[in-house]
């Protein structure tokens, strides 16, 4: 029955995520918002929409370690999954430069994340503190496209216009569907996680690390692969990226925000590290300025497979505990 639980609440999350942004979009358009504001703005913020509620609901029912879990997992996933199946696809391509100052900028956002994690409990001044870096990064990156011209921002608005509704009435109720189906599904994933875990016997970090964090990262996945059908390596890259800056700045500040969340061991001490290294695997990528071809999506694929083993046979644990 829990697992029922935990997948109608990824389908709920995925499909009103889904509504969310396309309301959004088409409400910003009908009251003359620029695409270049949507591009960067709303759907950057609905996007992670399910994410959000997620990490929000776990931190309320006093389960950080799936908040925790949800963020740091999904930059895993993101890093070793979203780029590397898509490259056994068709070689990931993209602006080295662009893509080499993202990744820059991913990875100290993610060195900032670390150090307000590792002072115990992320509270409220530490969540206002990395949400105005992703404010930063948003308006130094929409001022620079506004000078220098952004295709990507466009490419993505592209994608959403295709089957937006026309008339402002549908665009609201779209939002509105999209934001209670987002609180029913969160409530019914993070409840059917603690219930697995107990049962399974594992704790609640390595659930939000694995089930939840992969859950939530599937509409990442689906867009990197119909970007690499489509030979679009830069959209697939710019996502992954966008995504992790996203996680770890907008979702943990606000979840802290709302509720200040104690940083689990186990991730303080093992799982943490995992994301700052497989976020740093990009930067010789970029640097080298080589596509991410079908070997090295082998590897990062491989990679993932091993860490999700290193969690369920308690390989993370070990390490841990020998560190204490």
């Amino acid at each position: 029955m829990m697992y029922l639980q935990v997948a109608a609440g990824l389908v709920i999350l995925l499909v009103c995520g889904e509504l969310l942004v396309r309301g959004s979009v088409a409400m910003a358009e009908q009251i003359g918002v620029s695409k270049l504001v949507i591009g960067f703005t709303v759907i950057a913020f609905g996007t992670s929409a399910p994410e959000l509620v997620v990490c929000i609901q776990a931190a309320m029912e006093g389960v950080p370690g799936i908040a925790f879990g949800n963020v740091i997992g999904s930059n895993i996933a993101n890093v070793l999954l979203v780029l590397g199946i898509p490259a056994l696809i068709y070689p990931l391509v993209c602006d080295s430069r662009s893509a080499l100052r993202d990744s820059l900028v991913m990875v100290g956002a993610s060195i900032l994340f670390i150090v307000l994690a590792w002072q115990g409990v992320m509270e409220i001044w530490q969540g206002a503190l990395l949400l105005s870096v992703l404010l930063a990064v948003i308006l130094r990156s929409y001022f620079r496209a506004r000078k220098e011209g952004d295709e990507g921002a466009e490419e993505a608005l592209e994608e959403y216009e295709q089957n937006m509704p026309k008339n402002i009435y549908v665009s609201i109720s779209f939002i509105i569907m999209g934001l209670i189906g987002l609180i029913i599904g969160s409530h019914l994933l993070v409840n059917g996680a603690i219930i697995i875990a107990k049962i399974a016997g594992v704790s609640d970090e390595i659930i939000g690390l694995t089930l939840v964090a992969l859950g939530t990262s599937l509409p990442e996945l689906a867009t990197s692969i119909i970007a690499a059908f489509r030979h679009h390596g830069d959209v697939a890259i710019g996502n992954v990226l966008g995504s992790n800056l996203f996680n770890i700045t907008g979702i943990i500040g606000v979840t802290a925000i709302i509720e200040p969340m104690e940083a689990p061991a186990q991730i303080l001490h093992f799982d943490i590290w995992v994301m700052l290294f497989v976020s740093l695997l990009v930067i010789p990528i970029f640097i080298a300025k080589k596509p991410i071809g079908r070997l090295m999506g082998a590897v990062f694929c491989l990679g993932y497979v091993t860490y999700i083993a290193a969690q369920f046979y308690g390989m993370s644990g070990v390490y841990t505990a020998a560190l204490h």
